[in-house]
């Protein structure tokens, strides 16, 4: 085609060249020039409107299509991994971060479970920042495409966050609608030609937002500092830049061959008012997972803003987040319908990571509970067990011992077949708990998200047994070290099983 333009504008050659005439080439350049004209129309008319969006948006910028049409709101990004539990507590760090920053927090979806790993941060050794984000941005476009995508929002209730201002917050799928210039909900389709279109695009949009190709001005910022060289603090009273009371031993230096100092940084010092960061539009981190270990934390450490009430009212708000209603009624409706009485819960976590090693000491708590419960009340004593070993791998354990002395101990737990675990399911699947976050400036011309794609049930199983534990009025017994035992007690502590109906 381009030669036929070029061709129009030459001056034509002499009359007298000794060259054949030219009207049948002309001839055959013009129905190549109509046909070629008639399959584009054609094509135009049935590509959908939210396609022909990405060609024209990354015309502007190739990069972040809306980038600078929303510079009057600023996001940060980050990137959940492991299991429910860890991916909670991320969830609440991110929205501490977002609110000390001043910025929109991007709900994130639930990943599968250990579908993203972080690595050990006491042995120095984790996945980059970069790594966790195109690995996570990989992942939650599989969620998509497969109809499995569950916002966090859909499990645990953030209502009063967002309606007190304590935060700001915009779901996943309309962030990435309007970075990277295309209707997300397509994803799911199954004409090969246009869901391969939209999923090359998320992909090169998710290289860009995960930073492999570095910062952009004004655009994009990416974290790299992780737990390996940096604690978080706010308001610590601590020097900026001091070294914190946690560094890699010399063993493991020699061993593994790292140099890393670990340094106590202000993170509005760093990435807040005044700083580099403070210009981008996106401000990208990667994990935002922490934990206390040998007398520091391993990556955020703010658990005060003494100057800042607002932040501080912030951090008592989300010490609990808890299930939305749908899945605390459903452990309630358990525990008075199917149990019916007093009972114990035992969350017995036996054959993931490290706790497939400490069968023994598992059992043992459990035991001396239950011997003691056995002296002091009627038999037989109810049991809800919460476990990940299979019901018919019980013999020979602690577990199969008690299922066989039914005149003593009954036990009770869910399977995901259950009725009221599909239930329960069916209702977040129509809640619309997702939707209530999906505001987004009206320049941009993105109002919301629409769910057009089939949506399989969400696997729910594990919230409802959470649930059902905050319910034993005999007591829980829960694994060492295991952070779902840590939800679990939180929930036991801020009572929730009374307020629900």
């Amino acid at each position: 085609m381009r030669n036929i333009f070029t061709l129009a504008n030459k001056s034509p050659k002499p009359w007298n060249t000794k060259r054949k005439p030219q009207h049948r080439s002309s001839l055959l350049f013009l129905l190549i020039t109509l046909f070629t004209f008639t399959l584009v129309f054609l094509a135009y008319t049935n590509i959908p409107k939210s396609l022909l969006s990405i060609s024209s948006s990354t015309t502007q910028n190739p990069k972040f299509p809306q980038c600078h049409q929303t510079l009057d709101q600023k996001f940060l990004f980050y990137s959940p991994h492991s299991g429910f539990s860890n991916q909670l507590q991320e969830f609440k760090n991110a929205i501490l971060m977002a609110a000390i920053l001043n910025r929109t927090l991007i709900i994130p979806p639930v990943l599968d479970h250990h579908a993203v790993a972080l690595g050990s941060c006491p042995k120095f050794r984790v996945s980059t920042p970069t790594e966790i984000r195109i690995t996570v941005w990989d992942h939650v476009i599989d969620l998509l495409r497969t109809g499995r995508y569950v916002s966090i929002a859909d499990i645990v209730d953030i209502s009063s966050l967002v309606s007190s201002s304590a935060v700001q917050v915009i779901d996943f799928r309309v962030f990435a609608s309007l970075w990277c210039g295309i209707d997300i909900d397509l994803a799911c389709l199954n004409e090969v030609d246009i869901q391969s279109s939209l999923i090359s695009s998320l992909k090169q949009c998710g290289s860009v937002l995960s930073g492999v190709n570095g910062n952009i001005d004004k655009c994009l910022y990416a974290v790299d500092e992780d737990c390996k060289t940096t604690v978080w603090t706010y308001q610590s009273g601590d020097e900026d830049g001091l070294l914190d009371s946690f560094q890699a031993d010399e063993q493991l230096k020699k061993k593994k061959k790292i140099s890393y100092t670990r340094r106590r940084r202000d993170i509005n010092n760093a990435l807040g008012s005044g700083s580099a960061a403070e210009m981008a539009t996106v401000l990208a981190f990667g994990s935002l997972f922490t934990s206390p270990y040998k007398g520091s934390e391993l990556y955020i450490d703010i658990k005060t803003a003494p100057k800042n009430q607002r932040i501080q009212s912030l951090i008592r708000k989300i010490e609990f987040i808890p299930f939305v209603p749908e899945i605390l009624n459903s452990g309630k409706k358990y525990a008075l319908e199917t149990i019916k009485a007093p009972f114990l819960c035992a969350q017995i976590r036996l054959l993931d990571g490290q706790f497939k090693n400490h069968w023994k000491a598992t059992f043992t708590g459990l035991k001396q509970k239950i011997d003691s419960l056995s002296q002091k009340g009627p038999q037989p004593i109810h049991i809800f067990v919460m476990t990940d070993l299979p019901e018919s791998n019980w013999t020979g354990s602690y577990l199969g011992d008690l299922a066989k002395h039914t005149d003593y101990f009954k036990l009770y737990f869910l399977k995901e077949e259950n009725e009221l675990v599909v239930q329960t399911a069916k209702k977040l699947a129509t809640s619309g708990h997702d939707m209530r976050y999906g505001s987004t400036p009206s320049s941009v011309g993105v109002t919301g998200m629409k769910k057009h794609c089939p949506q399989r049930l969400s696997d729910v199983l594990l919230y409802i047994e959470e649930s059902i534990c905050s319910c034993a009025s005999l007591g829980f017994v829960g694994t060492a070290g295991s952070t779902i035992a840590e939800s679990i007690q939180l929930m036991r502590e801020f009572d929730v099983c009374s307020g629900q109906t």
